[in-house]
């Protein structure tokens, strides 16, 4: 997995990229009472918001964090945003994007810098 300063995290599983938000942003958020998700097919640059969540302290907006196409979102958040505070780093994941400058990723954080930046 691959961490931005911004507290997302990104997990590749073939050539599509996994993307949601930390545990530690989770918290800093406190409990996520809505998300609105971008529709699949979008294709999205980075830095382009794609995803507005809200919590019971503020509301947030998540940014692409590489160029490409949304081809998944996570439908069950819309019934349950929870998910993100339950399991944030599994079924609490917000899309999946087909990246198409996959070498974007290289300028992401490892778990060991993520973990020493968050500390």
């Amino acid at each position: 997995m691959k961490f931005t300063k911004e507290h997302e995290w990104l997990r590749t599983e073939g050539d599509v990229v996994v993307v949601g938000i930390t545990e530690h942003a989770t918290t800093q958020l406190g409990d996520i009472v809505f998300v609105e998700l971008p529709e699949t097919g979008t294709t999205v640059a980075k830095d382009d918001e794609v995803v507005v969540i809200e919590s019971v302290k503020a509301a947030s907006d998540i940014m692409a964090p590489i160029d490409g196409e949304i081809i998944a979102v996570n439908e069950a958040l819309g019934d349950n945003p929870g998910l993100v505070n339950e399991d944030a780093v599994g079924a609490g994941w917000f899309f999946k994007i087909k990246p198409s400058a996959p070498s974007q990723m290289d300028s992401y954080m490892d778990e060991a810098a993520y973990t020493s930046l968050i500390s």
